[in-house]
């Protein structure tokens, strides 16, 4: 557990966003949207970006990302039926792995509801060992910096 107590992040210290709608079952029995939707969102907020810009082909490609590692702080709740927006931005990347970092605000929000980090290790879909980033990742990697 850190000693520092995290603070939300500002919209602005996100370089791209993805929308995501709420969807009813995403609530929990308090009201808001249950710890597990968040991480679910972290993943199709990094996945869309990557398949959409066509860095990861998850049918065909020979490369694929495994999560290694996640982590969500959270600061206010969620509910169905906001549409929630993710914040995606790259806080490092090595040879085969990219540490993706995200916040997700109520729609129009300036500061995060809740944001974390989700480390990728890229492999070869065969081998499943670990690969150099292949050029379209690491074009949107570096978009992302």
């Amino acid at each position: 557990m850190s000693a520092v107590r995290p603070t939300p992040h500002a919209r602005s210290g996100y370089r791209c966003f993805r929308s995501i709608p709420t969807r009813w079952a995403d609530n929990d029995m308090y009201g808001h949207v249950n710890n597990v939707v968040y991480y679910a969102w972290f993943d199709t907020a990094v996945n869309s970006l990557l398949i959409e810009r066509g860095a990861l082909d998850i049918h065909q490609g020979t490369t694929i990302g495994f999560v290694v590692e996640t982590q969500c702080n959270y600061f206010a709740p969620l509910a169905f039926p906001q549409t929630v927006e993710a914040g995606i931005r790259v806080a490092h990347a090595g040879s085969s792995s990219v540490r993706y970092e995200i916040a997700l605000f109520a729609q129009g929000a300036e500061t995060a509801a809740a944001q974390g980090h989700f480390v990728h290790v890229y492999v070869d879909r065969e081998t499943q060992r670990p690969v150099k980033l292949p050029a379209a990742l690491q074009a949107v990697i570096d978009e992302l910096k």
